[in-house]
């Protein structure tokens, strides 16, 4: 089983095409080969010929050179400088905490909510959303239920109803919020 950096072949495409939020299905389609074959290769059961995987990171977008050329190093420490500042229609601050989110698992946000601020509405999708509040209050409002959390509690949620968080209270709040799959 061949490794890049640490990692076999088969977990990167695995990691990439979650990433994508495909499913094998999907991903074997797309690269004219069949599910189970896409599932074997991700478990590291099979081997892979250079033409099936050109045409799986042809499925995925991906350039060999980029699958193979160091881009996927893994860092362990990510800095202040690191942080991506994101636009968000609602909210002043929601910083991007580990960039190239669409090679991992995860995707990790802080996210400051002024008095009255409230995140966009999100639709539902696949994945998990996981948030703790580093300060102040919030509303997290899933399925159009609210659920009020204060400084050192947190959530943890399967992304499959809408959901947005406000802030009702009388002082800026902040929460670390993830994503599994990325989803910002």
């Amino acid at each position: 089983m061949m490794k890049i950096d640490g990692s076999s072949i088969g977990e990167r495409i695995k990691m990439l095409r979650q990433a994508k939020t495909l499913t094998q299905e999907e991903l074997a389609i797309r690269a004219g080969l069949t599910k189970g074959f896409i599932s074997q290769v991700e478990r590291n059961l099979t081997s892979l010929s250079v033409e099936s995987l050109i045409g799986i990171l042809d499925a995925l977008d991906e350039k060999p050179s980029t699958f193979f050329d160091g881009a996927f190093d893994e860092k362990i420490v990510f800095q202040m400088k690191d942080r991506v500042d994101m636009e968000h229609e609602e909210v002043k601050m929601f910083q991007i905490l580990v960039p190239a989110a669409q090679n991992r698992l995860m995707d990790p946000a802080l996210l400051e909510l002024d008095v009255g601020e409230k995140t966009s509405e999100d639709e539902p999708h696949e994945g998990e959303e996981f948030g703790f509040v580093l300060y102040g209050g919030i509303e997290l409002v899933l399925g159009g239920k609210p659920y009020k959390l204060k400084k050192g509690e947190c959530f943890y949620f399967k992304a499959s109803k809408k959901h947005y968080i406000a802030n009702r209270r009388n002082n800026k709040a902040c929460v670390l919020w993830v994503s599994s799959p990325p989803n910002f």
